[in-house]
């Protein structure tokens, strides 16, 4: 495609200095990596919170750019980038974000706008939720492409996730390539940050959906506050038709308000509040949860595979979608029974007489979820977690959470990155001392769950929380394998 085609759409402020004309300067990739520049490739370069792509526009230049899409003169002379005398085209524009986000749907012919793009974003349940309503259009036999954190999906072609929502190009591409192979819906989750940093820019969902709200993500390179975060999320609201909102979150009303000034079709979901999709006569089992969902005047019960109050909300987020969506209430019942989520209070048989799950439980209110609804079934709640290094997680506040909902807790490691892990430990170790919970402290998170193992009771529930679908750990200075169930059937082989 031509530079001068994707300079096209004027929202993004484009000012070209040349060197050439840009109806004659082919562009063959969107990149923001340099090391991933071919001959023609469009740099974009993105001020990140650990680097600066600025830094990069030589080196994307030297690997075959053929122009370079720059925030400012500045931005590139503080790098030793001469972009007078650059032999690739060089683009200002007063945020290269959106930018991106622009080129790339132009450059991928606007995929948004030929799907049917489903968006769903909340603190909590947004894999659950988008996977439940996978299942659904399976059992509508239809074809779906999947974004989201654990990984990306086109059909049944799996794509590895490294992030919630990758960056523009990379998602507007995965769209493409949906439609190429002929899937007309695509399932995503949204974050916060690919809101704020406008990783979704330039996209148009069919429907969007809220799931809730809570303390996280809260922090330096993150949200400085729950306000700065509600708002980071009710941004979808803007760019949708019809919006699906949890009446019961608190933070409903930030969401409706978006949604009704951007002139959306509005429907709700929820528990404890009146709202188009009521749950009701629900059933929480040790393996399952049942609700009746009223539709019109019919009622349908829905069967869900994943324990929990939180997997009614989800399952009936999946559910209300599906139905704005055109699929039968029947056809998503039947979905909602055959569900897997990976890593969501995902059982590990044992064959044992007690139990094992794995949950990818990180912050204080998905602590809570996943141990209030282990308590209702078993003798004893075993709760083994670590907080992961370099990241905002409210270390004190996750121990004292894991030391009043649990019966025994084990403080371990999750990714600790660059941290030292025992000073992981001891931080989460002051928030449990208050409580005067029963604990240990075990670093090492093989150690951790030999330990768990070994020492079960009859009718304990083993949870391993944080780590959920991930099947790798982040030390300082390598990632090494580890995926949970096959280190839990390995220590129990050894266990005759």
């Amino acid at each position: 495609m031509k530079l001068n085609r994707l300079l096209e759409n004027n929202d993004m402020g484009c000012v070209f200095t040349g060197p050439g004309d840009p109806a004659e300067i082919e562009i063959t990739s969107i990149e923001t990596d340099n090391r991933r520049c071919i001959a023609g490739s469009l740099f974009v370069c993105i001020k990140g919170y650990v680097t600066d792509g600025h830094r990069y526009a030589a080196a994307a230049v030297a690997s075959g750019a053929a122009a370079v899409l720059a925030q400012s003169r500045e931005a590139l002379a503080e790098y030793g980038f001469d972009w007078e005398h650059s032999k690739a085209a060089v683009i200002f524009c007063p945020d290269t974000r959106w930018a991106l986000s622009g080129v790339s749907a132009t450059f991928y012919g606007d995929p948004s706008q030929k799907l049917r793009l489903v968006g769903v974003t909340g603190t909590k349940g947004k894999t659950s939720t988008t996977y439940m309503l996978r299942a659904i259009y399976q059992a509508a036999g239809l074809e779906t492409g999947l974004v989201g954190t654990i990984c990306n999906k086109i059909g049944e072609e799996e794509i590895p996730s490294e992030r919630t929502t990758p960056e523009a190009n990379i998602l507007q591409e995965l769209l493409f390539r949906m439609l190429e192979r002929k899937i007309g819906t695509c399932i995503m989750e949204v974050s916060s940050q690919g809101l704020h940093l406008e990783r979704v820019g330039h996209c148009h969902f069919e429907t969007a959906v809220f799931t809730n709200l809570s303390k996280d993500h809260i922090g330096e390179n993150e949200h400085a506050n729950m306000e700065e975060y509600a708002e980071a999320k009710s941004k979808l609201f803007t760019m949708c038709e019809n919006a699906l909102i949890n009446r019961d979150s608190a933070y409903a009303g930030k969401m409706l308000e978006k949604a009704e000034r951007s002139g959306a079709k509005i429907y709700t979901f929820g528990i404890d509040s009146e709202c188009d999709f009521h749950a009701k006569n629900i059933i929480t089992k040790q393996n399952r949860v049942e609700y009746d969902v009223a539709v019109g005047r019919r009622e349908y019960r829905i069967v869900v595979p994943v324990p929990g109050r939180f997997s009614v909300y989800n399952s009936l987020a999946a559910f209300a979608t599906s139905y704005l969506e055109g699929i039968s209430p029947e056809q998503a019942a039947a979905g909602l029974r055959k569900v897997f989520v990976p890593g969501k209070a995902e059982n590990v048989p044992t064959g044992r007489d007690f139990s094992v799950l794995i949950d990818y439980a990180h912050n204080p209110d998905s602590f809570i979820n996943i141990l209030t609804t282990v308590k209702e079934y078993a003798k004893r709640t075993v709760f083994l977690f670590g907080c992961g290094g370099d990241r905002n997680r409210p270390r004190e506040l996750m121990g004292e959470t894991a030391g009043k909902y649990a019966d025994f807790t084990i403080i371990t490691s999750d990714n600790p990155r660059s941290e030292d892990p025992e000073s992981i430990v001891r931080d989460i170790e002051k928030g449990i001392i208050p409580t005067g919970a029963d604990y240990i402290c075990i670093v090492d998170r093989r150690s951790a769950i030999e330990y768990a193992l070994k020492n079960a009771r009859p009718g304990d529930v083993i949870v391993l929380a944080g780590k959920g679908h991930e099947t790798e750990q982040i030390l300082k200075d390598r990632t090494v394998p580890f995926d949970e169930r096959e280190i839990v059937r390995e220590i129990l082989n050894t266990m005759k």
